[in-house]
């Protein structure tokens, strides 16, 4: 993986990837259509601000759309684990939710994930 989030200086970061990366342009469209600067702000939670004209509505829809993207994301991945790495149910809830007894939330990722794979 090839996408760095670099600290540069003080409370400043940089993100680059290579076009092969992103070969779906899910990242490219996050940040060219600003889920992922609302996100952050998000993380941040701005005060003051008020949503006379749409800020913080705007932010909180961003957010939900990119926390629903890469929640398919993460279901994606479990089924990747599953088949074609052969993690068992234990091994991918203790290491993606990490807890090994959340088995049946993996298998309900797993599930998810195959539905969004069309599979």
């Amino acid at each position: 993986m090839t996408v760095r989030v670099t600290k540069t200086a003080g409370h400043k970061a940089e993100i680059a990837w290579a076009p092969e990366d992103d070969p779906r342009g899910y990242l490219a469209v996050s940040v060219e259509g600003d889920q992922l600067a609302s996100a952050l702000a998000a993380l941040a939670s701005p005060k003051g601000l008020t949503d006379d004209d749409g800020t913080l509505a705007l932010i909180a829809r961003h957010t939900k759309e990119l926390a629903q993207l890469l929640e398919r994301r993460a279901a994606v991945l479990v089924v990747e684990l599953r088949d074609e790495h052969g993690m068992s149910w234990p091994q991918i809830a203790d290491r993606v939710l990490g807890d090994p007894d959340k088995q049946s939330s993996a298998r309900r990722m797993y599930d998810s994930g195959r539905r969004h794979l069309g599979v």
